[in-house]
């Protein structure tokens, strides 16, 4: 008995609201491996991976030779003596797309090929509560959406910021918070990096006064002027592409110097989903905040992730509704209502696409 890997490619496509929001991205690339033993070929797992272009650490050009390197070793290995830690010394370093789609293939295997990662709460039924995305483009785009969201009972939104005039970035806010209380609305927000080291704190001091529950990344990643930041910032700041490609004990290490009061865990981008275990346990030992996103996955991608987050005690909105971003989804039990996800089995999964 033996194990089987292969992989297929496959492009998805962002709808339109995620084209004008992207501006130059309009569609994503995929690998998805399936693994089955020679000796059951019909039960088979399946993982996604699926590096985000420019910011994965992963997103090289040997990227898919790597891949296809990775499933020929695993040829000498037997289902019975492999398992998701054995699956860290397979990858080679700096590969954590491939790192989250092995495992959650094999985890998909070892329960029966059924897209059941793990068999918790969430795929019992239970809903994960969720931020509304509101994508980037022109002022009426950006209040429709919020408006939108609101009406589909979600209690918390996330903004992209940095990419507008800062004014109408204002304007945004001001609009929300008069039609809106602010316990009725959590406002999270997303620089990417945008901020000037020389106007940050200008521009979050202006930005709290709309009482914001974070902000992901004000600066670029890598700065030392971050440290300094997490301490002055009047909004909380949640790191998330400074956590990028910090492996080892780097990671305690980042984490004790910048304190910073959240983290933000993409399985794809950090680690997979052991890496992001340990990221956990790491921030809360330090008494850090976090939650998970994911980041563009398709429905494979993304029910996986929902799956692991179930594995923890959810104390705020995840990030995990970016499943509707694309024309061309695969078909699946994941649904979004009232601004929860939830995994509803009477759904089938339609795999045909792939």
């Amino acid at each position: 008995m033996a194990l089987q890997a292969s992989y297929q490619k496959k492009t998805f496509q962002f709808n339109f609201k995620a084209r004008t929001s992207r501006g130059l991205m309009r569609d994503k690339i995929s690998w998805f491996i399936t693994l089955w033993d020679d000796a059951n070929p019909a039960i088979k797992g399946m993982g996604e991976c699926g590096p985000l272009p420019g910011l994965s650490i992963d997103d090289r050009p040997d990227f898919e030779q790597v891949l296809q390197d990775v499933l020929n070793k695993l040829a000498s290995y037997s289902l019975q003596h492999l398992n998701t830690s054995t699956l860290q010394h397979i990858v080679p370093s700096g590969f954590p797309s491939i790192i989250f789609g092995l495992e959650t293939a094999l985890l998909d295997l070892q329960n029966g090929g059924k897209r059941v990662i793990f068999n918790n709460e969430f795929v019992q039924g239970k809903s994960i509560p969720i931020n509304g995305l509101i994508w980037m483009g022109d002022l009426d785009f950006m209040l429709h959406q919020i408006s939108e969201k609101v009406a589909q009972g979600f209690t918390c939104i996330k903004l992209k910021v940095g990419g507008l005039n800062f004014d109408k970035e204002m304007d945004v806010l001001d609009y929300i918070r008069k039609r809106f209380y602010r316990e009725q609305l959590t406002i999270r927000l997303d620089a990417n990096g945008a901020f000037k080291i020389e106007e940050v704190l200008f521009k979050l001091t202006e930005l709290s006064r709309f009482k914001i529950h974070s902000i992901e990344q004000p600066i670029k990643q890598g700065q030392p002027e971050m440290e300094e930041l997490c301490r002055k910032s009047p909004i909380p700041i949640a790191f998330d592409e400074e956590l990028i490609g910090i492996e080892g004990d780097a990671r305690s290490a980042l984490l004790k110097q910048m304190n910073p009061p959240y983290i933000i865990l993409k399985p794809t981008l950090h680690g997979g989903l052991q890496g992001c275990r340990e990221w956990i346990s790491m921030a809360e030992q330090a008494g850090i905040g976090w939650w998970i996103t994911s980041a563009l996955e398709s429905s494979i991608g993304l029910n996986a992730i929902c799956q692991f987050t179930a594995e923890y005690a959810i104390a705020i909105p995840q990030g995990l509704g970016t499943g509707a971003i694309y024309e061309d989804n695969i078909p699946s039990p994941l649904k979004v209502t009232k601004g929860e996800i939830r995994y509803d089995a009477s759904l089938p999964w339609d795999l045909t696409g792939l």
